[in-house]
């Protein structure tokens, strides 16, 4: 280790995720989906959710924590017209996400709308993956997960809700999507740890503790957070003045449809500990894939959703900004900037995907920073 960041390159790096995950037990092709979750986090910028997490959020809890399945078995548990219920049996959330979104647009092409609820299952990463799936195959999609409890109800300072992401995938005629993968909170866990990796302050209004107080230092925040000492805001902030009853109320739309539809567990249900003991999570989500020729024209709707995105970004702008920008654009850009560059990782991630290799004897693997 140098103890500086390096740089890998994204085909070196994929490739190893493979590796890593058949080497626990995942079947190839199952392995190939989970890297391509992951890694396209990190081509789109999204470090907070991309090979951040391999180690803590899959690996060890396949092999370590023993709460999540290697082998993901996807049973369609009720099936009826446009709509799915589907179990993953707490197999690997991304497979889990990837085939739910896929019968959604199967059903779609059918009957012009189609919906799968996913339960029993696991982390599923970035969930703009899934709303892009749509958008690929000429829908408009919809994704939103449940997950540990985060986020303090407005005017409460008790983490309950997960940070629940609500994510809106729209084709359009441009080089990229729109899509607004983002929480339900001002800052999510992911972020945190990122910051915290990185020996960086969080933001005052992003985390509260029990007297309503913001906490900054990140490494307090993750151990409060598990605790539950402290609380992520929602998006708007605490209390009401800056409308944060709205972020609150959108990740309680999440949480019902991630759980009611299923009758799954909730809340502080979600917490992955039962006395003392790491057990499994049972997330849900739900996949909504709304065909666009359906209702009129694909490449006209493209057209016109191209037309709205860049009337907003030429509209007069703020003394001083250089730009403005639409969803999914800024993603855009961070793949054009990293796909030659390769990925810089911290001394963390590093000393992570050394670990992984070790132990799984892929000496075949020498990486930049030995």
């Amino acid at each position: 280790m140098t103890g500086q960041a390096a740089v890998i390159d994204f085909a070196v790096l994929e490739q190893f995720m493979i590796d890593v995950f058949t080497g626990i037990g995942v079947p190839e092709e199952d392995a190939r989906i989970c890297t391509d979750v992951l890694i396209t986090a990190d081509k789109r910028g999204i470090d907070s959710h991309g090979v951040g997490r391999f180690k803590p959020f899959y690996y060890d809890r396949v092999v370590k924590d023993k709460v999540q399945n290697a082998v993901t078995n996807f049973e369609i548990a009720r099936d009826n017209m446009a709509v799915a219920v589907v179990d993953g049996h707490d197999g690997m959330g991304m497979v889990i996400a990837k085939k739910s979104m896929d019968l959604a647009i199967k059903k779609a092409r059918t009957y012009g709308i189609g919906m799968v609820i996913a339960r029993n299952s696991t982390h599923y990463g970035i969930a703009g993956y899934y709303a892009l799936q749509a958008c690929d195959a000429g829908m408009i999609g919809l994704t939103g997960t449940n997950a540990r409890p985060a986020i303090a109800p407005t005017w409460g300072v008790e983490n309950m809700l997960g940070t629940n992401p609500l994510v809106f995938g729209f084709p359009t005629d441009e080089p990229f999507h729109f899509t607004n993968d983002y929480a339900t909170s001002i800052a999510q866990r992911g972020k945190i740890e990122l910051y915290n990796r990185e020996g960086k302050e969080l933001f005052p209004a992003w985390v509260i503790n029990q007297d309503g107080e913001s906490i900054i230092d990140p490494s307090k925040v993750l151990q409060a957070l598990i605790e539950g000492t402290a609380a992520l805001n929602p998006i708007g902030g605490p209390g009401e003045d800056n409308a944060g009853y709205k972020g609150y109320g959108y990740a309680t739309v999440v949480e019902l449809l991630s759980s009611a539809l299923w009758q799954g567990p909730y809340l502080k249900m979600l917490l992955g500990v039962e006395d003392g003991q790491k057990v499994p999570f049972h997330l849900g989500h739900f996949f909504i894939a709304i065909n666009v020729s359906a209702f009129t024209n694909l490449e006209a709707f493209k057209k016109h959703a191209g037309d709205i995105l860049r009337a907003l970004r030429n509209s007069k702008r703020m003394p001083g900004a250089e730009r403005i920008w639409t969803c999914g654009e800024k993603e855009y850009h961070a793949w054009l900037e990293r796909k030659e560059k390769g990925l810089e990782l911290n001394p963390v991630l590093q000393q992570q995907l050394s670990t992984m290799r070790d132990e799984l004897g892929l000496s075949q693997y020498t990486f930049p920073w030995e």
